[in-house]
């Protein structure tokens, strides 16, 4: 396990509980849970960025075990869905008392995780697959990306050739671990950095600058949102003295606010790394660095070390090569028995090369949208509208990545209905939903619904 292997290799590091400031250092933290090590099977772990749940990866990562690292907040109705598709062994899920068919054992004073009854060895899982992460976001579509340890090793080896991290840094775990973004966040940091602190709160509360004021936190990273936030509440008008860089992914920040955070690295000497990355490349796939914040705002810069990008020249697709891609999809466990890494990854983005040899992203070819850094499947919002609100059509589009737009022909229903349900089943906050009735939907040729013609008519009317 090269991944974990690295982490005990890094003996200064130490593991912080930010609430009770709880300090526990890596070589005590892997091997806490007493685990057979040559056991195999798979776990569900909710994460929630706390100290226990970081014990619990690390402790598992250590085995033969895979680990499905998901959100704790997927509802409730989505984890039914996940576990009763791949019945995993072992269940760690703080939010839940009990689980039907699991029961609770205690694996040290602060760590209980629940256990299949009757467990049956159902399938022999792939040995290359360590970790499986969700690319739909809050959807719980039960398709899951199959990653490796050499994969995310290879991936945490390209980022730390650009990234300055210093064995004297102190990391927020401020990015969820069940992103990929946040679990290269981790490892990386767990590599090289000299302490992690295992935190759930977000900068919007006051709790998290407490933590940093005591802490000293020598980096932050996040999604456009973040950064449109830190300007909204003043960030970059005054230094934060023990941070030392930014880092960056999950969607194009606007001009104006990447000129603001260019005079704000210039000011108070701190770097910036703004990064374009997918789960399918086990996380950051280019960079750029503080100067390239003047460039065009859809660029994402150059490669990573050992990493290639080329475009097609019928499709304007950008593919990218690296030794860090994935080793395909799961839906099903039966998915969990194979592994097959291919050579070039489709991006699903078009793009252009300059003459300088930096990459833009022009536009994307899949139906995914990033809500503030949330992949969103507009396709499973589409279903589970039409399976709330039966016998009626709905067409769901992006607006720039900062709302969903949802279309609908039949003027009896509520709007208000519409956004109770996204709200009630995705989580997401009503304000970045907009709903417009429409009289009838566009139709292309092979009778479906027309969404290139609906999109173009949405920018006109923008």
């Amino acid at each position: 396990m090269k991944i974990l292997e690295n982490i005990i290799a890094n003996k200064s590091l130490l593991f912080t509980e930010a609430s009770t400031g709880k300090t526990i250092p890596v070589g005590t933290l892997y091997r806490s849970l007493g685990l057979n090590p040559v056991e195999k099977g798979l776990l569900f772990l909710y994460n929630d960025n706390q100290l226990p749940g970081i014990e619990v990866l690390l402790n598992f990562y250590g085995t033969a075990h895979t680990i499905a690292l998901l959100g704790q907040k997927l509802h409730t109705d989505f984890k039914d869905r996940l576990e009763a598709e791949y019945r995993p062994k072992y269940i760690f899920d703080p939010q839940r008392n009990e689980i039907l068919g699991y029961s609770l054992k205690e694996f040290s004073e602060t760590i209980s995780i629940f256990m299949k009854d009757d467990y049956k060895h159902e399938v022999t899982i792939n040995p290359e697959i360590k970790i499986l992460l969700s690319t739909s976001g809050t959807t719980g579509n039960p398709k899951l990306v199959k990653l490796s340890d050499e994969s995310l090793y290879q991936n945490a080896l390209s980022i730390l050739q650009y990234m300055p991290i210093l064995d004297s840094d102190v990391v927020a775990l401020n990015v969820p671990i069940n992103f990929v973004y946040g679990f290269s966040i981790f490892t990386t940091n767990c590599m090289r950095a000299g302490r992690i602190v295992c935190s759930d709160k977000d900068i919007m509360q006051k709790a998290f600058w407490d933590e940093m004021d005591l802490y000293g936190y020598s980096t932050l990273g996040g999604v456009p949102y973040l950064y449109e936030n830190l300007n909204r509440i003043g960030f970059f008008r005054k230094d934060s003295p023990s941070l030392r860089y930014l880092t960056h992914t999950g969607g194009v920040i606007n001009s104006e606010l990447r000129k603001i955070i260019f005079s704000y690295c210039n000011e108070y000497n701190k770097e910036f790394f703004a990064q374009y990355g997918q789960t399918e490349a086990g996380g950051r796939m280019a960079y750029l660095s503080t100067e390239g914040l003047l460039n065009d705002e859809t660029s994402i810069g150059t490669p990573v070390h050992g990493g290639d990008f080329r475009i097609d020249p019928d499709t304007e697709e950008l593919l990218f090569s690296h030794k860090s891609i994935f080793g395909g999809y799961a839906n099903t466990l039966e998915d969990l028995i194979s592994y097959n890494q291919p050579r070039i990854l489709h991006t699903g983005d078009t793009a252009r090369k300059s003459d300088d040899g930096i990459y833009y992203i022009t536009g994307r070819i899949k139906r995914i949208m990033k809500l503030f850094g949330i992949r969103l499947n507009l396709d499973e919002v589409e279903f589970i509208l039409k399976n709330e609100l039966k016998e009626n059509t709905f067409a769901c589009l992006n607006d720039r990545d900062k709302k969903i737009i949802v279309l609908y022909d039949n003027p009896e229903i509520d709007p208000q209905h519409i956004i109770d349900i996204i709200k009630n089943k995705l989580s997401i906050n009503p304000q970045y939903i907009r709903t417009e009735y429409i009289e009838s939907f566009p139709l292309s040729q092979n009778g479906k619904i027309n969404y290139p013609l609906l999109q173009n008519l949405q920018h006109e009317n923008i």
